[in-house]
């Protein structure tokens, strides 16, 4: 069930670059965490006002959950991955984005009418 949700002030009309950075973050997390891609979520929110460093340059928030525990070299590896790829679709610079990740409990996380 892993799910990564990218919010950025980035605000960008083309559907093929936000489809291509969610397909490309979906396979990769699925990679990272070694679950099956058929359990990821990604999604995409452009053209959120943010601040960083009491700028409004182009910035990105990323939350990232899972099921289970993220080892702190799956953290370190993802946070790279995942910056390069912001940075290469969005243009966002790899120092002005934050990732959040979560464990998540089983019976915390519902799915198909249930939890896992």
């Amino acid at each position: 069930m892993p799910f990564i949700k990218v919010q950025s002030s980035v605000s960008t009309t083309n559907s093929q670059t936000i489809e291509d950075l969610l397909t490309s973050l979906s396979s990769k997390v699925a990679k990272h965490l070694g679950k099956p891609e058929s359990y990821v979520m990604t999604m995409f929110e452009p053209d959120v006002k943010m601040t960083f460093a009491g700028t409004f340059d182009p910035v990105c928030y990323i939350e990232v959950k899972n099921i289970g525990t993220m080892k702190p070299e799956q953290t370190k590896a993802m946070s790279q991955d995942f910056c390069q790829e912001i940075k290469d679709k969005l243009g966002v610079p790899t120092n002005r984005i934050y990732i959040e990740f979560t464990d998540a409990q089983r019976h915390l996380w519902g799915w198909n009418g249930g939890t896992f």
